[in-house]
């Protein structure tokens, strides 16, 4: 039988150069988690010398020839998210693409319509394919008022990855829960930060004197989708809170999405800086002092790493990139998950004691800067392709039947 993913082990380089082909439903220029992610393992895989090629939904305004190495396919807008785009089903274009340039292995990151056409056309064309659990979509519908979905979405998710030859998660708590809800060869690749770019010296001036704060001031920063699933309601809470406290507090949320229109209406003091990108971004991490991180919703957070390699105290419940990389009351505070008063007293304790930041934050700084991608996309490339190492091709292409004969296509 063939090597199971989390078993392989390689040392970064020696593994030779291979066609690894991504299918995900987001990509730079937007900008999430997920998409940024796969954009820094692009990046790394390409400097170890593999060819890298991309499917991907269409964004707007884009220009369907972009690239040889990008193949964009047709999308539509995800619902509530006019930003983000869904893609649609794709196997004629697929079987095409990949019969001509065939990819040695396939990582599909997202689970949607275009995810399970890849599934399949992989399987036809007998092509290993790992996929990546990088967001909750069980844990969403209950902030949708759609609970009652939530069986069948996680039917739906557990049939998807179990059908690959493995998937890979960004923490051991997730690796745990999805190994006890059935999932079969999971593995965790971590995640790193870009520790040059989000520093403590890009701390400004000139972006508090916009926020309208004084040096002494507190404040609270929150990044990433403005979202029901984030739970903004609970960081709201929190801040007020804090103000009550210290009435010189300020918060700042940057990023956009379907809630900050009505957030920003209800709430005008509160600072809604849109979406940044690169230093402007950094720039405003920098320019805080506290980061509220209330959703319970995460596969991993990058913001969380973000924060503390620009030297803020992050607030978040004790999961995912919280959990694995903060210390509680050393580089950053910890809320038993789900504890929403937990949370606003852990807020509220920092403005009780604002000399306490100055140590967190410098141990936040600390543990983050030895967080490099590269670690993370040599894991990346070992637990990928490590099963074409070990093993010849007849063997793969036999296990890949096997695997695929309870495939119905249509």
């Amino acid at each position: 039988m063939m090597q199971t993913a989390q078993t392989v082990r390689f040392a970064p380089g020696t593994i030779k150069p291979r066609h690894i082909c991504i299918v995900t439903e987001t990509y730079p220029p937007e900008v999430n988690g997920v998409a940024l992610t796969l954009a820094r393992l692009v990046e790394g895989l390409r400097r170890l010398g593999h060819a890298v090629s991309i499917v991907r939904p269409r964004q707007r305004k884009e220009d369907p020839r972009r690239g040889k190495t990008e193949r964009l396919v047709p999308s539509l807008p995800l619902p509530g998210y006019s930003g983000l785009r869904l893609g649609l089903p794709a196997s004629k274009a697929l079987w095409q693409n990949w019969s001509v340039n065939r990819p040695d292995i396939i990582y599909v990151a997202t689970e949607g319509p275009l995810g399970w056409s890849a599934l399949k056309i992989a399987q036809r064309l007998e092509i290993p394919i790992f996929s990546g659990f990088h967001t909750s979509f069980d844990r969403y519908s209950r902030y949708y008022h759609l609970g009652w979905l939530q069986p069948l979405v996680t039917r739906y998710l557990y049939s998807f990855h179990n059908r690959t030859l493995g998937t890979l998660v960004a923490s051991p708590d997730l690796r745990d829960r999805l190994r006890g809800m059935g999932m079969k060869n999971v593995s965790i690749m971590d995640r790193g930060v870009d520790s040059r770019l989000f520093d403590p010296a890009r701390r400004c001036a000139t972006v508090r004197r916009a926020w309208r704060a004084a040096d002494r001031d507190l404040v609270a920063l929150y990044v990433g989708r403005v979202a029901a699933e984030k739970n903004l309601a609970l960081a709201i809470e929190a801040y007020r809170a804090m103000r009550r406290v210290d009435d010189g507090a300020k918060f700042v949320i940057v990023g956009d999405g379907p809630l900050r229109a009505t957030l920003q209406e209800k709430h005008p003091d509160i600072i809604f800086c849109g979406v940044h990108r690169g230093d402007e971004l950094a720039r405003r991490y920098a320019s805080a002092d506290v980061f509220l991180f209330p959703s319970e919703t995460e596969t991993f957070g990058n913001v969380t790493l973000e924060a503390m390699a620009s030297g803020l105290v992050v607030v978040a419940f004790d999961y995912a990139a919280a959990r694995m990389h903060i210390t509680d009351g050393q580089s950053g505070v910890l809320v038993p998950y789900g504890d929403s008063r937990a949370f606003v007293n852990a807020a509220v304790n920092l403005a009780h004691r604002p000399q306490s930041l100055i140590q967190m934050r410098h141990e936040a700084r600390a543990h983050a800067s030895f967080l490099d991608w590269q670690h993370v996309v040599n894991r990346f490339a070992t637990l990928l392709i490590g099963v074409l190492e070990r093993q010849p091709r007849d063997e793969v292409a036999s296990e890949r039947l096997q695997l695929a004969t309870d495939v119905r296509y249509t």
